[in-house]
This record gives C-alpha cells, sequence and structure tokens, in this order.
C-alpha cells in the first residue's frame, strides 16, 4: 500500500518519536544522569516542547538531511536551548550537530 504525503510524514513521526521515547525510558531506567551538564532531564525536555519554548524533534529532523539516532536538549551558554544530535546519513555515515532548539538552525 503507498503512502499519501500525509501518511509518509505521520510514519516519520511515528518512528522519531518511539526512538526519543526509548532513548528517554533507557535513561530513567537506568537512572542516567543527563549526557552533559547543562542538559534538561528527559520530563525537563518533554515539558520544554509542550509549551512551545522549543522545536519539536519532528521539525528539527526535516532540517538536519539524516536519521536522528540520539538527541539530548541542553542550555546554550549563548543563551537559547539547543539540541545536541546524533545523524544517521544515508550509507551509516554518523554525524554530531548541534541545533538552535528555538529556530531550527544549524550551530555546528
Amino acid at each position: 500500500m503507498e503512502h499519501s504525503g500525509a501518511g509518509r510524514y505521520l510514519l516519520a513521526m511515528k518512528s522519531i518519536l518511539s526512538r526519543f521515547a526509548v532513548l528517554a525510558l533507557v535513561g530513567c531506567l537506568t537512572g542516567a544522569a543527563p549526557a552533559a551538564a547543562g542538559c534538561l532531564t528527559a520530563s525537563q525536555a518533554q515539558k520544554a516542547v509542550a509549551s512551545g519554548a522549543v522545536l519539536r524533534l519532528g521539525v528539527i529532523a526535516r532540517a538536519v538531511g539524516g536519521e536522528i539516532v540520539s538527541a539530548q536538549l541542553c542550555e546554550s551558554p549563548q543563551g537559547p536551548l539547543i539540541y545536541q544530535l546524533a545523524i544517521m546519513h544515508p550509507g551509516g555515515r554518523i554525524e554530531n550537530i548541534v541545533v538552535d532548539a528555538t529556530s531550527g538552525q544549524r550551530l555546528r
């Protein structure tokens, strides 16, 4: 069965959200602290997204040109919240990038 554009979008969002939920769950079950000082817990990140303070990962995913395999929402010394992301590109290459969580602009 072929999916419409909206159907493909929903499938992609389900995939991204399920991966993010698994990462958050693993962190909660292991009692892991945030990956880096100044990073938000899964609960804090969910609240920031729900309040509209930061863009949803689905919006960011469309802009980064690969599959998000790891995501962490962190405070930035320059002010805005940032996403620290690991992106898998076609062919399996992993790239670590930083994105402004409020604008979606790639910072590095």
